[in-house]
């Protein structure tokens, strides 16, 4: 007769408990996809009375039907049984908060974010529909928002919906954090946040806004931080003919062409002192990661800027100069005439815009104070320079086998049967970053916006991905409180 161990029996229990939770995580899954798929057509009937909204935060005249949307939005987390919903004040739109806390204190807390702003319509003569009426039209639903941003918000809601519906409670613990102001470069959130830092602490941030590809799906794991300014320098009270004074008095566009001329070598090398001190190196798995999705995207990247040559390779490849490392450019210059013809003057004035973008491990304040004292060692006799910073966004990196994206992946591989390649964003977000440094948050980005022309006419969203994103949506919770990642 064999004899069982104590062990070998509490092993045994372990496994079947095991398996009874996965059996019942998968039927929870199976009944909540089953219940978006049952109401699909009410969900789409939502996101386009969503869409209806004229929330265009760059322009006053909107902001009674931007207060509309939020209402509308708040009033959606209530019917689906979120708590705490609120608006949560700043001096200018309000952050629209909710959460669901009750799948367990071994459950981790995840918080969602995504924008119900839009960007203004443009030249309505090159839309093929009204921008605020959302338009089926091959395929594509036609509508400002569609892809930016207000798919991430309605997504969400309809992926937490269904699960609650089918499940009568969430897998893992959500707060959501919906902002009017991201076409604004969140320039009022920051007070918000930092007002609310218990109510918004989470165990990770998931950024809902971007593209999604069914074909082949992208997680954003690092975004570059930028700092924005002007210099003006000071030169005469007013022009001064350059027949009598040239030669004399120092030209104020002459003093702006040095320091221009000094912020880069000719490898393209800033040459500001400590511009790349601080900066978090890439690990050879992110080098590979970055190569990998560069086969993919970098070669229609490179045609799209239509230049015959590019410059930097000393510095790195092309894909790790403008994703990996910071950079300097002057964005515009001025000063002098600008009128038809010459005029023979010294210009009174001269001014330049600039944005450094900066990466993981550098702060935007040291970044800035490294080039205000670039900018004053050309200082001279009858010159005044003076800097203005103009904005900030902070940069974030997230571990690229963070427990998070791994959850992404487990989603996207159920859902599509793909992996998603991981991406560094050259560009910046003002909000992640902030998000993230105040509320010492990892962060990454996994959009649902599966079309295009996001900040231009005709934006859309195809119609068909939108259930395949809330499929996705949907795993992805269930993901998140799987206790086995």
């Amino acid at each position: 007769m064999t004899r069982v161990s104590t062990r070998q029996r509490l092993c045994y229990v372990w496994n079947r408990l095991t398996e009874t939770g996965r059996e019942m995580r998968t039927n929870h899954i199976q009944a909540a996809l089953e219940e978006s798929r049952r109401t699909r057509k009410n969900a789409l009937d939502g996101f386009k009375t969503l869409l209806r909204f004229p929330s265009i935060s760059q322009d006053r005249a909107f902001q009674p039907q931007l207060l509309a949307c939020a209402d509308w939005i708040l009033a959606q987390m209530r019917r689906i049984g979120l708590d705490n919903v609120q608006r949560l004040p700043t001096d200018g739109n309000p952050i629209l908060y909710a959460d669901w806390l009750h799948a367990g204190a071994d459950k981790p807390t995840m918080l969602f974010y995504a924008h119900y702003d839009v960007q203004p319509v443009g030249d309505e003569s090159l839309w093929h529909s009204p921008p605020f009426e959302p338009t089926a039209i091959n395929g594509r639903l036609v509508a400002r928002g569609a892809v930016d941003d207000k798919c991430g918000i309605w997504l969400n809601l309809v992926a937490i919906d269904s699960i609650l519906k089918a499940c009568g409670q969430l897998p893992v613990n959500i707060k959501l954090f919906f902002e009017g102001e991201e076409e604004l470069g969140s320039k009022h959130a920051g007070p918000g946040i930092a007002a609310n830092r218990e109510l918004l602490a989470a165990d990770a941030l998931i950024i809902s806004d971007g593209p999604f590809s069914p074909e082949q799906p992208i997680i954003g794991y690092a975004v570059r931080g930028s700092v924005t300014g002007e210099v003006r320098i000071q030169g005469p009270r007013h022009d001064l003919h350059s027949g009598r004074y040239g030669g004399a008095v120092s030209n104020p566009a002459h003093h702006l062409a040095r320091i221009i001329a000094s912020l880069h070598d000719e490898s393209g090398r800033v040459l500001i002192p400590g511009f790349y001190n601080d900066a978090i190196p890439m690990t050879d798995r992110q080098t590979r990661h970055m190569n990998q999705l560069w086969k993919t995207i970098g070669p229609e990247i490179q045609r799209a800027a239509g230049v015959d040559a590019f410059f930097g390779d000393y510095l790195g490849v092309f894909a790790e100069r403008t994703t990996a490392q910071p950079t300097l450019d002057v964005s515009s210059i001025r000063g002098g005439y600008q009128g038809g013809g010459a005029r023979a003057i010294i210009p009174a004035e001269a001014s330049f815009k600039l944005t450094i973008r900066t990466v993981a491990g550098q702060d935007a304040q040291v970044m800035w104070s490294r080039f205000v004292a670039h900018v004053m060692a050309f200082a001279e006799p009858g010159i005044a320079a003076e800097t203005e910073l103009l904005s900030i966004a902070h940069p974030f990196l997230m571990p690229d086998d963070s427990r998070e994206i791994q959850a992404i992946q487990r989603a996207l591989q159920a859902a599509l049967g793909a992996q998603a390649l991981l991406m560094r964003h050259g560009g910046s977000l003002a909000i992640g970053g902030l998000l993230a440094k105040e509320l010492s948050l990892p962060v990454t980005l996994f959009g649902y916006g599966s079309g295009g022309n996001s900040h231009a006419p005709n934006e859309y969203i195809g119609v068909d991905d939108i259930q395949v994103a809330t499929e996705v949506a949907i795993r992805l919770l269930f993901e998140l409180g799987n206790q086995e990642l």
